[in-house]
């Protein structure tokens, strides 16, 4: 998570952070359904207008790193450095964000959410809007006056990656083997001279 600087905005982050622990702890301990917006404000000792004003709804306390997460996507095009590729560049970040989803942590949450119609739509909407966002930055890296669908269509193959390396059995591997399509299909759809890097090769003696 981004550090915010100065006092009022770090107060504001701690008590974002409370809101989101809380909400989670309880829809762990009790069931998503069975937890409303009101009993994770009393639990967290704020109002229920604080806590609308971090979070729009319920659902989104689930996702409490979800803008994190779409500022470390278009991050990791823009804030590369210069002539570094741009596709190795994003394999990386979704190592990185795959590697986080997939510890031991995380696996009560995900069991949470695979249970959740109203929280699988929400995931699905965000996988949508994550996509958008690094299609903008994908196209504003290339100069491109617009986004284009070969600019919208790697960025929504780079959100499936993430999504579909995180139910593999070996989610590295996956991340790779998908990247290695990716790859093949931004050499043949980005304008000439931009493509560049390479995906390593298959790992042997995964499962």
């Amino acid at each position: 998570m981004t550090v915010p600087s100065g006092r009022r905005e770090r107060k504001k982050a701690a008590t974002r952070q409370k809101i989101a622990d809380t909400a989670l702890r309880l829809f762990l301990e009790r069931g998503y359904d069975a937890v409303g917006i009101r009993d994770v404000a009393a639990e967290a000792d704020v109002a229920v207008t604080t806590l609308f004003s971090h979070f729009a709804s319920k659902e989104a306390l689930v996702f409490e790193q979800d803008q994190d997460f779409e500022q470390r996507l278009t991050q990791a095009v823009a804030g590369r450095a210069p002539h570094q590729p741009l596709i190795p560049a994003l394999r990386r970040e979704i190592h990185a964000l795959v590697r986080h989803c997939t510890a031991d942590s995380a696996a009560p949450i995900w069991r949470m959410v695979d249970e959740s119609p109203a929280l699988r739509e929400y995931e699905e909407s965000m996988r949508l809007r994550h996509a958008e966002s690094l299609a903008r930055a994908i196209a504003a890296d290339l100069d491109l006056p617009e986004t284009t669908t070969a600019c919208r269509t790697i960025a929504r193959f780079v959100i499936d990656a993430y999504s579909l390396a995180r139910e593999a059995a070996d989610p590295e591997a996956a991340v790779d083997e998908i990247f290695r399509m990716i790859e093949a299909a931004w050499e043949v759809a980005c304008p000439s001279g931009h493509a560049g890097g390479t995906v390593p090769p298959a790992r042997t003696g995964t499962t």
